[in-house]
C-alpha cells in the first residue's frame, strides 16, 4: 500500500505485562518492602501495593479457565507464541510490529495512575517505571518511542519532567488528566507549563480506565463495556476547555499537546463553541475594558491548530472532519494490544477508511505528521509485512 514506514501514535505497555520485579528490584532500599509486587489472590496473580489490588498480571504460568469476557488484539490476531507479556518484551513486540507492517510505536504506559498517598513512594514508583521504559526503548529507539508517566500533582510532575529531560531520550510525557489534582487552572501548575516550554517535551493526555460499580455484577460487567465509552469524552472536556479559558495555551505558545484515545468527533463542536464565546467576549470589549481588558486575544480555533494534536484509529468520523482538522493535526494509531486495536490488520484498516483520500493525505496521517512532531528520521526504511 505504501513505500514509507507507518508510525502509530497510541500503543501500550499495560500493568499486567510489566516485569514482576520491576519495583521490588529497583526502588530505593528503604522503600522495597512496600514496593508493588505480585501475589496470588483467589488463584489469580495480581499486583499488590500498600494493601491495594492494582489488577492482574499475565506472567503467571496458570491460565484462567473458561471464555474471556473481553478479547484483546492478541486474541483476535492469534498469538505467535503463548507469551501474554509479549508487548513488554522488546524483541516480541518488534516482531508483532513487523507482522503489522508498522515501523514505530508511540508507547503509553498503564492506563491508570499510581494512586498512593505516600508522596515519596508514589513519586519513586513513577521514576522506576520511567527508567525501565528508557531501557526498554533503547533496544530500538527509532521504533519504540516511550511515553513516560508523570505524577498527577504539579510539583511532582514538574520535578519528574525536568529529570526526564536530562535523559535526553524522551520526546513526550503523559499526564493522566482525569486524576490531575488540582485542576489545570490552579496557579500551582504554572511552573509545569513553563517546564514544558523549556524542555520542549510534548505533553499528552490519555484516557484513564475506570470501571463502574453496579449492584448487579453481571449487568455491571456488561454495562461497563458500553458505558466505558463515556470516559473517552467526559475525562477531557473540563481540562480541554481550561487550556483555552485560563489562557494556558496563549501564555505558552511552545506547548504542544497530544490528546490520545479520546475520540475526535466531539472536538470540532467544542472548538466551534469556544470560538463563539470568544467572539461574544470581544463583542462586549468596551464593558471588559473597565475591568482590566480581555487577556484572551487569540481565537481558540487558531490555538487548537497551532498546539493540539489528536490520535485516531479506525474512524470514519475523523475522515469526514478533515476539513476542520486540516491534514496536519491528526495522528493515526493502532492501539496495540488493547481490545480496541486494529492490529494485526492495520494496513487493511487504513485502506478501508482512507482509500478515498489522496495518497499524500494518507501519508501525512500515517507518517509525516508524527515524523515531524516527534522529530523522527524514518527514511529510507521499510518494514516487512506478513501476508494476511
Amino acid at each position: 500500500m505504501s513505500d514509507y514506514p507507518l508510525i502509530s501514535c497510541d500503543d501500550h505497555l499495560d500493568l499486567n505485562m510489566l516485569p514482576a520485579d520491576l519495583w521490588t528490584s529497583r526502588l530505593p532500599e528503604h522503600l522495597r518492602d512496600r514496593a508493588p509486587h505480585i501475589e496470588m489472590r483467589d488463584g489469580r496473580a495480581v499486583w499488590i501495593c500498600e494493601g491495594q489490588n492494582w489488577g492482574g498480571w499475565n506472567g503467571h504460568a496458570g491460565k484462567p479457565t473458561g471464555p474471556k469476557p473481553i478479547f484483546t488484539a492478541l486474541d483476535r490476531g492469534g498469538h505467535i507464541d503463548q507469551t501474554e507479556r509479549r508487548p513488554a518484551v522488546p524483541e516480541l513486540r518488534l516482531a508483532d510490529m513487523d507482522r503489522d507492517g508498522v515501523y514505530s510505536h508511540v508507547i503509553f504506559g498503564p492506563v491508570t495512575s499510581i494512586n498512593l498517598e505516600d508522596v515519596e513512594l508514589r513519586d519513586a514508583c513513577y521514576r522506576v517505571y520511567n527508567d525501565w521504559l528508557a531501557e526498554f526503548c533503547a533496544v530500538a529507539p527509532d521504533r519504540l518511542i516511550g511515553v513516560p508517566m508523570l505524577p498527577e500533582f504539579p510539583e511532582s510532575a514538574t520535578a519528574e519532567l525536568y529529570r526526564l529531560a536530562e535523559k535526553g531520550i524522551f520526546k513526550q510525557a503523559n499526564l493522566q488528566i482525569a486524576a490531575a489534582n488540582p485542576r489545570l487552572h490552579d496557579e500551582r501548575w504554572e511552573p509545569f507549563w513553563n517546564a514544558l516550554e523549556e524542555t520542549g517535551i510534548i505533553l499528552s493526555f490519555h484516557v484513564v480506565v475506570f470501571m463502574p460499580k453496579a449492584s448487579d455484577p453481571a449487568r455491571g460487567k456488561v454495562a461497563g463495556v458500553l458505558t466505558h465509552a463515556k470516559s473517552f469524552v467526559e475525562q477531557f472536556i473540563d481540562p480541554f476547555v481550561d487550556l483555552f479559558a485560563w489562557g494556558i495555551l496563549e501564555r505558552h505558545p511552545k506547548i504542544k499537546i497530544v490528546i490520545a484515545e479520546s475520540g475526535v468527533g466531539w472536538l470540532p463542536w467544542l472548538v466551534e463553541e469556544l470560538d463563539y464565546r470568544h467572539w461574544r467576549l470581544w463583542e462586549a470589549k468596551e464593558f471588559w475594558e473597565d475591568k482590566g481588558g480581555i487577556p484572551l486575544k487569540t481565537k481558540p480555533s487558531d490555538l487548537f491548530k497551532r498546539q493540539i494534536y489528536a490520535t485516531f484509529q479506525e474512524s470514519p468520523t475523523a475522515m469526514s472532519l478533515l476539513q476542520f482538522y486540516g491534514e496536519n493535526n491528526l495522528l493515526w494509531a493502532t492501539d496495540y494490544p488493547h481490545p480496541d486495536s486494529i492490529w494485526p490488520n492495520s494496513r487493511a484498516a487504513i485502506q478501508r477508511q482512507m482509500g478515498h483520500l489522496p495518497a499524500e493525505v494518507i501519508r501525512k496521517l500515517t507518517h509525516d505528521n508524527a515524523a515531524k512532531l516527534y522529530g523522527l528520521d524514518t527514511e529510507p526504511k521499510s518494514v516487512a509485512v506478513a501476508a494476511e
